[in-house]
């Protein structure tokens, strides 16, 4: 008979160990295996994470090391070097052999700082024979409900063990994704993007900071059961399918008095229906979370609200109107193996690195959503409003910039001052716990930024003087990355918050938001207690400071004919109605010889729309050829002893439209020149 041993996967022994030095600090660690048992060949994979009493990740790495012994407890490597992913995060794959010795295993990781402080711990896991186990967890026996996906027969007793049985494979898949690690890769983030990214560990905002010391508020919208998902107690039955698969029970779920997350409620039938009653995703599942993100309705994204899941008013919202299109939120946001994508410039991680981040416009529209024949290699004499509309949407301006005019439909909040409640009262605690202050405002004309779909985003422990906005006199946590010459114009929320920094280094504090909310609402000792989650006394000083992000405006997409061109362009070329800044965003960054249209040949006069025209559309001349500083080289006069010596001898050329259509272009017979073949630098 074969033999199953016990699953010891996600069991951590702890052995705490510090070694006396100037600042001596406990690390902890956090491991997990991708399995809890294995079979000989296959290959175990750890994740570890290491942080110090305070909450703060240790980077300050001088050792980090793995003994693995086998099942008779020989020791089969020896101080092997762990992946050091940054910021606390460490990984090993470790291969056994074919012939690997079936029982316990054991992994032993240490994890040394700089200052002499070290934690050992030991991890075990069973190597079974294949047909007994090996490569996952056997769920709980259950009567599983009809094969016919019948869920009728259900009660709340069986769940989630009976979800468990029939859907192993979604579990799994799910357990890997963002929405339930809350933490992932992040190619997207120039800030640390070899390092793990996420709101469970080091993501840093101008809303509630970061979630250190508050899981029992903020993890009110973890697609979990209650624990962490990095809990060793977490297992699979801590994923929380209705969460997503019922909307009622969405609505209803909260915090209970033990620390789990589930529905209020305690009569049987309707918890029965939850679990009798299982659909797609409808938005109602999506908005409870998305929708209250930062502490209430519309509060944070600006451009989602409740107000969503019943809309019947295109204007609203022309993608999410019950009277028209009424796509779900997986229409765009679709799913492969319960990783989905899309997200906003200010949030970490991507969850299907295979397929990107980006919703792209066009896997429902056309290239030329407006109708034209634009191609990029277009060169045409007067082209029509459809055809410079494609232009834009193609090269330099995203959907959104034109098609969302506004946002804040539902009032968002624009500032916060955590000085204060959102009463107006002091925040001293003698009014009890609640809201920072929040400015709101509705209907809010977005800012206009280049973005190449990176950003540069604020983590836990940063040194926010480095990224210090003197302009602004602002600490930014989350920036969109973009120029003139690389990127799309989108639309921002632009948003600032007053919040604690400690003074000696600079970095910013997250202050306790459960003491803040939940306890005594007595902003001091809120502070205090997050001095202490970071490794700090709790008298350390601090320092007050404004905080800003810019969001990506996505939602609220309005009908075609409500944009026109005069919302941006007031016909001279020069200026915009006030819409967009065109100085800011570069172009109106025109040397004089531009200006005056002399830098390439003699005085012309000529409207901007006739100058775009002429070059842009027939000449198929780029925007930088001519929005930028002027290159020394161009003024270099075209005699026999300059530029024309280059490649002949004896020639000289006084018109210079005529020496440019020789050389440059072809409608003229010219030899297709490029720029740089004459106008060296």
């Amino acid at each position: 008979m074969k033999k199953t041993l016990v699953i010891l996967g996600s069991l951590l022994l702890s052995l705490t160990m510090f070694a006396g030095t100037a600042l001596a600090r406990d690390i902890n660690l956090n491991i997990s295996t991708d399995q809890s048992n294995y079979s000989p060949g296959e290959t175990v994979n750890l994740s570890i994470y290491a942080y110090y009493d305070g909450g703060s990740a240790v980077t300050s790495i001088d050792k980090a090391e793995i003994d693995v012994y086998n099942q008779r407890g020989s020791k089969v490597l020896d101080d092997g070097d762990l992946n050091r992913l940054g910021n606390g995060n460490f990984s090993y794959a470790y291969n056994l052999s074919s012939s690997a010795g079936l029982g316990e295993w054991q992994f032993k990781i240490t994890i040394e700082d700089r200052d002499d402080n070290r934690e050992r711990k030991y991890v075990s896991f069973d190597v079974v024979e294949a047909s007994s186990g090996g490569g996952g967890t056997t769920p709980p026996p259950v009567d599983p409900p009809p094969a016919t996906g019948d869920h009728s027969t259900l009660t709340w007793s069986d769940y989630p063990s009976a979800c468990v049985a029939c859907h192993l494979n979604e579990f799994n898949e799910m357990a890997g994704s963002t929405h339930y690690k809350w933490v992932g890769e992040s190619p997207d983030m120039t800030n640390q993007p070899e390092a793990l990214q996420g709101k469970l560990t080091n993501a840093v905002n101008s809303y509630c900071i970061n979630i250190l010391g508050d899981w029992k508020v903020c993890g009110k919208c973890h697609v979990g059961r209650g624990l962490r998902p990095d809990d060793t107690q977490a297992g699979l039955e801590n994923i929380d399918c209705l969460m997503c698969h019922n909307a009622a029970y969405a609505m209803e779920r909260n915090r209970l008095a033990d620390g789990s997350m589930g529905p209020v409620s305690t009569d049987a039938a309707v918890l029965d229906g939850f679990v009798q009653n299982i659909a797609k995703p409808t938005r109602a599942n999506c908005l409870k979370c998305h929708a209250n993100a930062g502490g209430g309705d519309a509060v944070k994204r600006g451009d989602l609200a409740m107000a969503n899941i019943a809309n019947t008013n295109a204007n609203f919202d022309v993608h999410m109107n019950t009277t028209g299109t009424d796509l779900s939120c997986q229409s765009c946001h679709t799913f492969n193996g319960h990783k989905v994508i899309g997200k906003g410039s200010d949030l970490r991680p991507t969850d299907d690195l295979a397929r990107g981040a980006e919703v792209k416009c066009t896997t429902c529209h056309t290239n030329n959503p407006h109708g034209s024949s634009y191609t990029a290699s277009s060169k045409i004499s007067n082209p029509s409003d459809a055809f410079i509309r494609d232009r834009h949407a193609s090269e330099g301006v995203a959907c959104q910039t034109c098609h969302i005019p506004t946002f804040g439909k539902v009032a968002t909040e624009m500032h916060r001052d955590w000085t204060h409640h959102h009463d107006g009262s002091v925040a001293d605690g003698s009014t009890g716990p609640g809201h920072p202050h929040a400015d709101k405002q509705a209907d809010v004309v977005p800012e206009y930024l280049w973005w190449d779909r990176t950003s540069e985003n604020a983590l836990l422990g940063d040194d926010a003087s480095l990224t210090y906005d003197a302009e602004k006199g602002t600490y930014p946590t989350s920036r969109p990355n973009g120029s003139f010459k690389n990127g799309k114009i989108y639309p921002f929320k632009y948003k600032t918050a007053y919040q604690p920094m400690v003074s000696a280094d600079d970095r910013l504090l997250a202050l306790d938001t459960l003491v803040y909310l939940a306890q005594t609402g007595d902003v001091t000792q809120a502070i205090e207690s997050g001095l202490a989650n970071q490794g700090y006394p709790t008298d350390e000083p601090v320092k007050w400071v404004t905080t800003d992000t810019y969001q990506l405006i996505n939602h609220g997409v309005e009908p075609g004919s409500n944009v026109g061109c005069t919302d941006c362009h007031d016909g001279s070329g020069e200026t915009s109605n006030g819409r967009l800044d065109f100085n800011a965003l570069g172009y109106h960054t025109w040397p004089a010889k531009v200006k005056n249209c002399t830098l390439c040949h003699g005085s012309e006069n000529m409207g901007w729309k006739g100058v775009h025209n002429k070059h842009a559309e027939e000449m198929g001349k780029n925007c930088v050829a001519c929005h930028t500083t002027e290159p020394t080289g161009w003024i270099e006069p075209p005699t026999r002893d300059g530029l024309c010596n280059n490649c002949h001898s004896g020639e000289t050329e006084s018109d210079s439209q005529k020496l440019h259509e020789k050389h440059a272009e072809a409608e003229h017979g010219g030899m297709n020149t490029t720029c740089t073949d004459c106008h060296t630098f």
